[in-house]
């Protein structure tokens, strides 16, 4: 059974950076040097405590945010390893909900990394204080004063070391602590002492009181400059820089020192009544549905009932317990501050709050972005469907990015994620966990057919096969709708040229005839038709007759009234650092996409525009490419609009050759 903390006593730390900064190491690092593991576990190794998927084994990368628990002279630090690519970067926004500070964590060779701008800006949305670990100091070519400049560059000199490398013939030997200016080797004192002020002034120039004792005595008392670094950290005005080398185990124990000492603890709400969020969810071969979630008041205690918020209906918290990656460690209870897991919950998922009060409020949910991307997912013949949508529902219980649902223009079982990579990962995920064998495929686009003039025709069915024949004639008119007004069908008959109960198959036969177009197979929309004439025979006419009749007159009709082909158009909102927004208009417009507003937000350029969708399936990754990481989108159904001629004969081109073949087969 682990040890009980108080709420005083817990530390909630996310390590978050650029993909192969070196966090899962650093995690380990940390790990291994707070005695929670016997040795150094290594990425290569695919051993590390919080990379345990088989996917992020196989791919040397962080998928989904890992949690392990350590303990350092008395406290206990939650560690949150995050991923760093691009498509997972939702993993690490909803990771950081249950941190008290996020450790940006930087590759001393590499500099800043695309991904580190979004994580700080989830760290500022959600208030969060920041500090930076600048890593691989033990690497060729790396530079701690060269990170600290460009970190100071993109965020201001609010961010300041607190500490500095020392080098050796050996790499990385050692850190100096320009806090309480210790370990000092005689080659580093003059740099070390420059740093030191730097620090100081930028501690002091926060507070009024601090300013007035640096401007008496150039200096501040060491007690003042702790506790004016902690305020000026909890309140997002300092972000102090780190070293480390977590391959070398170097600066680890300087790392656990500074979380235990200058992070705030949760606030102290252990005499409130229990509550909870959820900000994780896994799944597992052995213990089913993992929930990992931070408690934010009172006391949750083993085998507690808890009402979820969302559904009211009471779950049983059986087995709590603390996460050390993938292995449960059972507690007794949990106060507020710390994070735990429990299994097999009946229907709470991420985001949820759970109660002791079924009357409370619940705690606000973080709202993600929707998928960029959606992609066509189909089973290999002979497959389960029925396997196959159990699996998914986990999948998406597990990532709450993905989105899994039916198109209904097209009818095709869509897959959507944040880029090719996630859904990717999420179908080798359904091949490595559930034996399912899916591929992904580009995903049909859904066009239509329409009319831009008027025109009549006649259509006439007549066959005589001996006794009683086929007879029905009737003539209409076809003519274009606004669009999305769909169909339209107005009898102007009078007299009974047509017996009224053969109207309805006229009706029938010509949406029959629409359903199935006649351009290139896609459905006929926006155009009314006028029942105006027709004739009929006392024995041979029937219903089957006047609707073949009815699509005879529709196909002819068609063919007169300037038949095109329409196209989806989406609305794609765009958002982007502002040195590339030029760049990007010019791509929407080589995309045949038309911009309709631009504006700032914050530091950030947005940009709408309306785009055909078959110009947008590869968007993700050129976004990624033309920005450097730094872009987003969301995209959605605005309208449909006419396809410019040479497009369309393409589609209609390949159209043809489609249906031969499948008349072929």
């Amino acid at each position: 059974m682990q040890q009980v903390f108080s709420s005083s006593q817990v530390r909630n730390v996310a390590l978050a950076g650029h993909g192969h900064c070196g966090k899962t190491s650093l995690t380990a690092a940390l790990l291994h040097s707070t005695g929670a593991t016997a040795r150094l576990l290594k990425v290569d190794e695919g051993n590390t405590v919080t990379d345990w998927d088989d996917e992020e084994i196989a791919r040397r990368m962080t998928i989904s945010s890992g949690i392990a628990a350590c303990v350092w002279k008395r406290t206990k630090i939650n560690l949150i390893d995050t991923p760093g690519f691009n498509a997972f970067l939702h993993d690490t926004h909803a990771a950081l909900t249950a941190a008290d500070a996020v450790a940006i964590v930087i590759d001393a060779q590499a500099g800043i990394g695309v991904a580190t701008h979004k994580i700080w800006k989830f760290a500022e949305d959600l208030h969060l204080p920041v500090f930076f670990v600048v890593n691989k100091l033990d690497r060729e070519r790396a530079s701690f004063s060269d990170v600290v400049q460009a970190i100071q560059a993109a965020w201001g000199r609010s961010a300041v070391a607190v500490q500095l490398p020392v080098a050796g013939p050996q790499g990385l030997t050692g850190i100096v602590d320009l806090v309480h200016m210790k370990d000092i080797p005689e080659t580093l004192s003059g740099e070390a002492q420059a740093a030191h002020e730097a620090l100081v002034e930028a501690v002091a120039e926060k507070d009024d009181v601090l300013m007035e004792e640096f401007f008496a005595t150039g200096t501040i008392g060491m007690e003042h400059i702790v506790a004016g670094l902690k305020e000026e950290m909890r309140g997002r005005r300092v972000f102090p820089i780190l070293c480390a080398s977590a391959s070398k185990n170097v600066g680890i124990a300087p790392l656990a020192d500074f979380i235990a000492e200058y992070l705030e603890p949760h606030a102290n709400e252990t005499s409130s009544a229990p509550s909870l969020i959820v900000f994780k969810t896994s799944s597992d071969a052995g213990a089913g549905r993992v929930t990992y979630f931070k408690v934010k008041s009172g006391t949750v205690k083993d085998d507690a009932h808890l009402v979820n918020l969302r559904t009211h209906t009471e779950e049983r918290l059986a087995h709590l317990s603390v996460p050390l990656g993938r292995a449960l460690q059972p507690v007794a209870e949990l106060h507020a501050g710390d994070i735990g897991a429990v299994t097999r919950l009946k229907d709470t998922l991420t985001f949820d709050t759970l109660s002791h009060d079924a009357a409370a409020v619940p705690y606000d949910r973080l709202h993600l972005p929707e998928p960029s991307i959606s992609y066509a997912i189909a089973m290999h013949k002979g497959g389960d469907e029925t396997r196959l949508n159990s699996a998914l529902t986990r999948l998406l219980h597990e990532d709450v990015a993905l989105r899994f649902y039916r198109d209904p223009l097209t009818h095709e079982f869509l897959l959507a994620g944040n880029g090719k990579q996630h859904l990717e990962i999420a179908v080798s995920r359904l091949k490595r966990r559930y034996d399912l064998d899916v591929e992904l495929k580009s995903p049909k686009i859904a066009y239509r057919e329409t009319v831009r003039a008027s025109a009549t025709a006649q259509g006439r069915h007549k066959k005589q096969s001996g006794g009683h024949g086929q007879f029905g004639d009737c003539h209409i008119r076809l003519e274009p709708l606004p669009r999305g007004q769909g169909f339209q069908f107005h009898n102007a008959i009078f007299g009974g040229a047509i017996p009224k109960q053969f109207i309805p198959a006229v009706e029938k036969g010509i949406q029959e005839a629409a359903a199935a177009g006649l351009l290139a197979g896609y459905p006929v929309v926006d155009f009314k038709v006028t029942l105006l004439d027709g004739s009929y025979h006392d024995v041979d006419s029937s219903e089957m007759a006047f609707k073949l009749a009815g699509r005879k007159a529709f196909r002819a009709a068609f063919a007169e009234a300037k038949p095109v082909l329409l196209e989806p158009v989406m609305r794609v909102d765009v958002e982007t650092p502002a040195e590339f927004a030029g760049d990007l208009m010019s791509d929407f417009s080589s995309r045949r996409g038309r911009i309709c507003e631009t504006g700032m937000r914050g530091g950030s350029h947005l940009i709408t525009a309306h785009v055909p969708i078959v110009e947008m399936l590869t968007y993700g990754e050129d976004l990624t490419s033309r920005t450097q990481g730094r872009g987003g989108f969301h995209m959605e159904f605005d309208h449909y609009d006419v396809v410019p001629q040479a497009h369309a004969q393409h589609v209609i081109e390949r159209a043809k050759v489609e249906l031969q073949g499948d008349e072929d087969e």
